[in-house]
């Protein structure tokens, strides 16, 4: 049983080293007869050619490992695609799918249980008391109304009027248009934070 774990030990799984055995491939680079067992990205760029996803080549151990010291991501990128891929708030502008709100601060149910001495109901009375209430009836929480409030939105905004007033804000505070200027870019982390927020709310569900 030892000697079992010392052999499981001493080869290390192909999750970590990355080595796939057995493929049967010869190794790309040329001259080179040993056997292809590490992928590396396409010579066109990983992506989709007019015949689907490109395929991947693969190198033995000592060109791949050659290929990776010399590998740069940004290769054949043009100056507007390489600061595209560089800025600090890249892929905020993809919309995400909402989840539900947890529903800690949803009213009681009054159909679910017996309140003869209203203490349930007075308690959440109580915590909503001088707030004002969305039209709909969907709850609220602090940070909702903190996040509403930093969007400039009113508080019975429907998810539609929460993306334009986040592109908008987006546009307006953005270094990209306003020259390079980067005394923006807190206003923009609090916009991006609070859309955040709001995009899961179940007010915006």
């Amino acid at each position: 049983m030892a000697r079992e774990d010392d052999k499981k030990r001493e080869k290390p799984s192909p999750r970590f080293h990355g080595r796939v055995e057995g493929t049967g491939r010869v190794c790309a680079e040329p001259g080179c007869d040993a056997a292809g067992e590490f992928r590396a990205p396409p010579a066109e760029g990983a992506g989709y050619g007019a015949e689907g996803p490109r395929p991947y080549r693969w190198f033995c151990l000592d060109h791949v490992r050659a290929f990776n010291a010399r590998y740069n991501f940004f290769n054949g990128m043009s100056a507007e695609e390489i600061h595209a891929q560089q800025r600090p708030f890249s892929g905020w502008e993809r919309e995400t799918r909402a989840f539900a709100h947890s529903g800690a601060d949803v009213p009681p149910k009054w159909a679910d249980f017996s309140d003869p001495l209203d203490a349930i109901g007075a308690r959440f009375r109580r915590a909503t008391a001088g707030e004002e209430q969305r039209k709909d009836g969907r709850p609220l929480s602090a940070l909702d109304r903190r996040s509403l409030k930093v969007l400039g939105l009113a508080i019975d905004s429907d998810r539609r009027g929460l993306r334009t007033r986040y592109a908008e804000l987006v546009r307006k505070y953005h270094p990209d248009r306003n020259g390079g200027d980067r005394s923006f870019e807190a206003k923009l982390q609090e916009v991006i934070a609070a859309y955040t927020q709001l995009k899961g709310a179940a007010a915006f569900a």
